[in-house]
């Protein structure tokens, strides 16, 4: 059974439940209704027949006959009197079914001596009686008011019977809006599987669900969506991650196995060998590393932010790739603020940066580092407003970077122009997966004088610190340590 019907199944379950409730207790409170409109009926004539026994003195005879001839019953209910033991006198309204013929009736009400009520069948159906016995000069009689029960209860069924032709009507229209209502609801569900499916059978990673609405159905939608979104990323990194090994591991893996192959005894052609091979090795270490690393920037948890006071990143990157080599070596400026960020990776940025600039510079070309907190465009304002942003930059002294090549040099195993090193070519890469990571990006620009000049752009995340009021207040950029980026404060 479909989750569908099943879905309308309990709902007209339910409801037939309720509405046969209803009913139920409907017919019972009408009944009970009808029982005491009985039992008044018979107490009011009761007590009208006592009233008008005490309004005069007669004779047992004269009484009966005498309450006979000035009340009149209604459609339902008949009156008649019993003397000495025999019927005495009908009523003039035609009753709906003769009770004076029935003898054992009739014996049985003129023995009564105190005033009882009961009930007996008829061709009417159930009738309910009282019988009020009197007696007076060796006489005695008795007033019988019947009351033909089940013809007043036939209203009750009718209205009963109506109702329940109404609720079973209801019943029917409930489960025809609850099938179009429970398809409608369905849909987007029908169509999370119906995605599954196909995305099992052809994998294709690619199909989204077109969410619409704030219900539970939509946020399931956009959950599943969500959750595709991060399969393909990581399928991608996976398949690229399988790909870039396959492309950069095979040549070193060829040439390792080629020079083992035609390795001697020679012990100086041994030692040749096992130096070249233990060079390749290490080359795919770097790889397989700088590859992991790529592939975790793809995945939830590649940052572990704290808080980062920019001045002291800065300063402590120059002082950690001073030996990298003979340099000079330059702080441009400073920002004194704190962000939210993950210090390792900033730190392995800027390091891959300044790697980077080393490895296409001479001994004695400057080489400076620097960030700073910098006001930029909003572009999604319309009113020209900007927003503050972190700037981490590198810039040297060598040939530069093309405008051409500017974009291509952040790919995967990009090696251009005049910046081609001896690396995979994945360490600008890495640098691009950081800056991304925490929501900025990075590019290359021409330095003043010549070089390059490799910025991150990050947002200014600020840190809240407590002031010494006790109150929470925020880090504004202070004064800086240098005025601009051409500043001539150098390590050397």
């Amino acid at each position: 059974m479909s989750a569908r019907a099943r879905i309308v199944g309990w709902m007209a379950l339910v409801v037939a439940l309720a509405l046969g409730v209803s009913v139920f207790s409907t017919w019972q409170i009408l009944l009970s209704r009808l029982d005491n409109r009985v039992n008044q009926e018979l107490s009011n004539e009761a007590e009208k027949f006592k009233k008008y026994a005490d309004s005069a003195v007669q004779s047992v005879d004269e009484l009966l006959q005498g309450y006979l001839s000035v009340n009149v019953p209604d459609g339902y209910e008949t009156l008649f009197t019993i003397l000495d033991g025999e019927v005495h006198h009908l009523t003039f309204a035609e009753p709906l079914a003769y009770l004076h013929t029935n003898r054992a009736l009739i014996t049985e009400l003129a023995a009564a001596t105190k005033p009882t009520s009961s009930e007996v069948h008829s061709s009417e159906g159930i009738v309910r009686y009282a019988v009020l016995p009197v007696r007076g000069d060796n006489q005695r009689g008795a007033l019988v008011v019947a009351v033909f029960y089940d013809h007043l209860k036939k209203d009750v069924v009718d209205a009963v019977r109506a109702l329940s032709v109404t609720a079973l009507v209801a019943l029917v229209l409930a489960g025809l809006v609850g099938w179009l209502v429970a398809g409608q609801v369905l849909a987007p569900i029908r169509l999370v599987r119906q995605t599954a499916e196909h995305i099992s059978d052809s994998s294709d990673l690619t199909r989204r669900l077109n969410v619409q609405g704030n219900d539970d159905v939509a946020a399931l939608a956009r959950t599943f969506n969500h959750m595709l979104n991060r399969l393909e990323r990581a399928f991608a990194t996976q398949r690229d991650f399988v790909n870039d090994a396959g492309h950069e591991l095979r040549t070193p893996l060829t040439v390792v196995r080629g020079h083992l192959e035609l390795m001697g005894d020679d012990p100086a052609d041994r030692a040749e060998t096992i130096a070249l091979v233990i060079d390749e090795l290490g080359r795919m270490n770097r790889i397989v590393d700088d590859l992991l690393t790529l592939a975790k920037a793809e995945q939830p948890g590649f940052l572990s932010t704290e808080d980062v006071e920019l001045a002291d990143l800065t300063v402590s990157v120059l002082a950690k790739v001073r030996t990298l080599g003979p340099r000079t070596w330059r702080v441009d400026e400073v920002a004194d603020t704190r962000i939210w960020a993950d210090r390792q990776r900033l730190t392995q940025a800027l390091m891959q940066l300044v790697a980077n600039a080393v490895r296409h510079t001479s001994p004695g070309d400057l080489i400076a580092v620097g960030s700073a907190v910098r006001q930029v465009k909003n572009e999604a304002a319309r009113d020209g407003s900007t927003v503050p942003m972190v700037e981490l930059w590198v810039r040297d002294s060598g040939p530069g970077v093309a405008p051409e090549d500017r974009e291509r040099i952040f790919g995967r195993f990009v090696r251009v122009g005049s910046r081609k090193h001896e690396g995979a070519g994945l360490g600008l890469a890495i640098v691009k997966s950081i800056a991304e990571a925490h929501g900025g990006w990075v590019r290359v620009e021409e330095n003043k004088g010549g070089g390059a000049l490799f910025v991150i752009t990050l947002m200014h995340r600020e840190v809240e610190t407590p002031s010494e009021g006790g109150s929470a207040t925020t880090d504004r950029t202070g004064p800086l340590l240098f005025s601009d980026r051409d500043s001539t404060q150098e390590v050397v």
